[in-house]
């Protein structure tokens, strides 16, 4: 794999060849592009968690969906708005980008290290596919002793693109991932791996 150049990126960015066209949008600034890499900001979306009477969220168990819609909750902070992380916490936040790689590009998120010396990690699934489209769900969590203040619109991490090559590895082919096409931060679909109805001893997977 090849990492892509600033030239390439924005070749890329602003190309009319479909099979090429690398689209990150809104791109409020080319400075946002760098050697090797795109800042991303972050989105509006928020997903928090609340104190339930829950003490344990288990994949296995058939109505973990319920637990999580009251575990968890979406909140929207406006533009010019901030929200407070706190130490230890995790809320799931989002690109403001709507990203939707080529089939021959594939990229992975890393935070940015000025907030990392403030005590933030993005804890993200890093990888993005070939042909993703959608904006990415960040995992952002305070290590630090300190509140943070997270706005909208800051830049937040960075994605590192590269070439790829050999035969066809659209993310897109059917059946669909999980999270195909999201436009905000989006729920854990850990529950929905096939792989639970066998280590949960369901009787119908074996």
């Amino acid at each position: 794999m090849t990492v892509l150049s600033k030239e390439e990126i924005l070749r890329r960015l602003f190309t009319s060849n479909t099979q090429e066209k690398l689209v990150i949008t809104p791109l409020i600034s080319k400075s946002q592009v760098s050697a090797g890499s795109v800042d991303l900001r972050l989105g509006t979306e928020f997903i928090i968690t609340k104190r339930t009477k829950y003490s344990l969220l288990d994949p296995a168990q058939q109505n973990i969906e319920a637990e999580i819609a009251q575990y968890q909750e979406k909140i929207h902070v406006p533009f010019r708005e901030k929200l407070i992380l706190r130490p230890n916490q995790l809320i799931l936040g989002s690109t403001l980008e709507y990203i939707k790689l080529p089939e021959d590009l594939m990229g992975y998120v890393i935070g940015r290290s000025s907030w990392g010396r403030l005590g933030l990690i993005i804890a993200t699934a890093t990888l993005v596919s070939p042909g993703y489209a959608g904006v990415l769900t960040l995992e952002l969590v305070n290590l630090g002793e300190a509140d943070i203040a997270l706005y909208p619109a800051a830049r937040i991490a960075q994605l590192v693109l590269h070439r790829v090559t050999g035969g066809e590895s659209s993310y897109l082919k059917k059946p669909l991932p999980k999270y195909a096409g999201a436009t905000g931060p989006e729920f854990s679909k850990l529950h929905k791996d096939e792989e639970w109805r066998i280590l949960s001893g369901d009787p119908q997977s074996l």
